[in-house]
């Protein structure tokens, strides 16, 4: 059996094996086998454990966790690889560890976690048990400033790269935000 989507967003890879993808109209994540059918999925409407209002990225850690932006309730959930709820972080606001529209989100090698803070405009790097270590960018056009980051990326060699939505361009950082 093979998914229906309403409006995916993001997509995650873990391990050749399997495919998670959020499914914001039906306010859930999908996991699919490497051809696309459908093992599993989880989630909702509301904002209790496990739920969602608006999931957008989705990553993978080394140990299969799943680590989701839930846009619309301000914060991160990590699940199991089996969409079992762990733990979530966050809240609305500006403050260190608070979100204003988390949309990407990505792993490094660590099992640190990049969270695209759009309406912040900024990223900000928390362990994975979600305690905060640092965040980098302000609203500008500068190198190191942002207009609303959406995507967030790390290559193996722990190089962060962020997409802008408003500026039509992706910098690129060290794992504490120097570029």
């Amino acid at each position: 059996r093979y998914v229906q989507f309403a409006y995916p967003f993001g997509g995650a890879v873990y391990s050749s094996c399997y495919m998670y993808v959020t499914d914001r109209g039906n306010q859930r994540v999908h996991k699919s086998d490497s051809i696309g059918r459908s093992l599993s999925q989880w989630g909702g409407q509301g904002s209790g454990n496990g739920q969602f209002k608006s999931p957008t990225g989705v990553a993978t850690d080394s140990s299969g966790n799943v680590y989701v932006a839930d846009r619309d309730n301000r914060r991160v959930q990590k699940f199991n690889s089996n969409g079992g709820y762990l733990a979530q972080w966050g809240s609305y606001g500006s403050g260190s560890g608070q979100f204003n529209e988390p949309y990407g989100v990505a792993v490094d090698s660590s099992g640190n976690v990049y969270v695209a803070d759009a309406r912040n405009h900024r990223v900000q790097k928390f362990d994975s048990s979600g305690r905060y270590l640092t965040q980098w960018g302000s609203q500008g056009s500068a190198n190191g400033q942002f207009y609303t980051p959406v995507g967030v990326a790390v290559n193996s060699s722990g190089k962060v790269y962020v997409d802008e939505r408003d500026t039509n361009r992706i910098q690129q950082f060290d794992s504490n935000g120097r570029n």
